[in-house]
């Protein structure tokens, strides 16, 4: 016994259903516009490879139809994916790997919106800012966002690669080009990554700057850079270590600190009370990735101990499920993660770290 193949008509034009040959295991889509559909296929089929990839699908291009082959909960979910990506197109938007990927990690659901401004909650996020729109991909990194445009301070934590930082100085941008901030503070501890740099040559910026270097690639990307420069000079951008924050009171800013893992926990309670009137506060950092003395208690455990149940305070955590790098970070966190719980297990059974566990018998 065979099902009649499933037809969804795609797009804001209804057509008569055609008739479809039987088939067991596929799923037939039709998009009224040949034009978007050869943007929704991409360059030699490689968005639809993707979409393969991820859905463990086969999609075939007939006409200006898409058959989907492969298991019916699969070819649900594809269907949802290309019909997400196709209203995209309709709407004059691009279809990019990024926006394959947000809409796979969302399950088909509405990718962006066009708001401006602050999102509503419960609602899919868009950070627009001068250059690009940037989308969260994903329910870690909606969850974030949202999280950031509606509490005051907010701890990002997880392992690298999962947009972070990225999202959060975009987040900044978003809000001071729409007058909800009047100025942009970003800073890091100034600690080498398990390096001895010695003495930099020039001036303090000269000194400051290759640690600072992160942040200024994220405000390129979200601004002109003629721009960013001019509002660096007229010190409404400031990129300072986080030994330059003592003293201060921010008022009316977006203040992220980025690499907090590597703050003392006195330093992050002078970080933290520089939270001033009309200031919306981000601190992210990735405990994996130490770099204080042997020995030395970070900031970022100390605080995220301390302000758990504090009202106000929002926290969102990525694990290597949320990493939207190359898919082999992903993998390359899930490793250092499963070694450091097997070395967290032999210290609890008193065994020294890297031996093997007695044998029975």
């Amino acid at each position: 016994m065979t099902e009649r193949m499933e037809r969804q008509s795609l797009g804001k034009t209804e057509l008569t259903p055609l008739p479809a040959p039987d088939e067991s295991d596929e799923s037939l889509l039709e998009f009224p516009d040949n034009r978007l559909l050869i943007e929704l296929c991409g360059e030699y089929d490689c968005n639809l490879a993707q979409i393969e990839h991820h859905m463990d699908v086969q999609i075939v291009r007939r006409g200006n139809r898409l058959a989907v082959i492969g298991a019916p909960a699969d070819r649900a979910r594809t269907g949802a994916v290309l019909k997400t990506l196709y209203e995209r197109l309709e709407g004059g938007r691009p279809v990019d790997p990024g926006a394959i990927d947000g809409a796979l990690r969302s399950g088909g659901g509405a990718v962006g919106s066009g708001r401006q401004g602050l999102p509503s909650a419960g609602g899919p996020e868009e950070i627009v800012t001068r250059r690009k729109i940037v989308e969260p991909r994903g329910p870690a990194q909606k969850a974030y966002v949202r999280s950031m445009f509606e509490k005051e301070l907010v701890f990002g934590t997880g392992p690298a690669g999962t947009g972070k930082t990225y999202l959060a100085v975009a987040v900044g941008v978003n809000l001071f080009i729409n007058g909800h901030v009047d100025r942009i503070v970003l800073s890091r501890p100034a600690v080498e990554a398990g390096e001895r740099l010695g003495f930099l040559p020039g001036d303090m910026k000269d000194k400051v700057d290759p640690y600072m270097q992160p942040l200024y690639d994220a405000l390129n990307d979200f601004l002109p850079r003629r721009q960013v420069a001019r509002l660096i000079e007229e010190k409404r951008i400031e990129i300072a270590p986080l030994a330059f924050m003592r003293g201060r009171t921010l008022s009316g800013a977006f203040v992220l600190l980025d690499e907090a893992q590597n703050t003392t926990p006195m330093q992050m309670k002078m970080f933290l009370t520089r939270l001033g009137e009309g200031s919306r506060m981000v601190v992210t950092g990735d405990r994996s990735q130490l770099d204080l003395p042997s020995g030395m208690r970070s900031g970022l455990a100390d605080a995220e101990r301390l302000l758990a149940r504090v009202p106000g305070v929002g926290f969102s955590r990525f694990t290597s499920r949320d990493v939207v790098r190359h898919p082999l970070v992903a993998r390359i966190v899930e490793a250092y993660d499963a070694d450091a719980r097997k070395r967290a297990a032999q210290r609890q059974d008193g065994r020294p770290e890297g031996a093997a566990p007695d044998a029975e018998g």
